[in-house]
């Protein structure tokens, strides 16, 4: 059976990207996680790799769907496996859960964008920020 950090790399290879050994490093150290981290901690877990390279890393990661940027309320930059095609987060302002969601309006209202305003849209991401039912209990 492949361990997850497998699975990851299997993926990123699939995507046309070499496994080099920093890389596997970078994978293998957030394979077991299970919420959101940063690029900091992902740092001081891979000793070997340089800091740059982490960053680098974590940027291709991201570009390749593998893992997903979600900015917290306070504005800092974090990351997350993650689990879906294109997708939004749902933060909560007390305990920092992150949820996916998808929205198929919110697709449709880029579409919109584009015929509307002519501009040539590459991206975007939608934080949404509020409290999780467990916290208001």
């Amino acid at each position: 059976m492949l361990k997850k950090a497998d699975i990851l790399i299997e993926q990123m290879e699939g995507r046309g990207y070499r496994a080099t050994p920093a890389r596997r490093t970078v994978l293998e150290v957030i394979s077991p996680r299970r919420g959101h981290f940063t690029a900091e901690e992902v740092c001081e877990q891979a000793k070997n790799v340089g800091r740059a390279t982490v960053y680098r890393t974590m940027k291709l990661l991201v570009e390749t769907g593998i893992v997903c940027r979600v900015i917290l309320e306070d504005g800092s930059l974090h990351y997350r496996l993650s689990h879906k095609d294109h997708h939004h987060h749902l933060v909560c302002m007390a305990c920092g859960a992150v949820r996916d969601f998808i929205d198929g309006s919110l697709e449709e209202m880029v579409k919109n964008l584009v015929t509307k305003t002519g501009f040539e849209i590459e991206g975007h991401w939608l934080e949404v920020y509020g409290r999780c039912q467990e916290c208001r209990a």
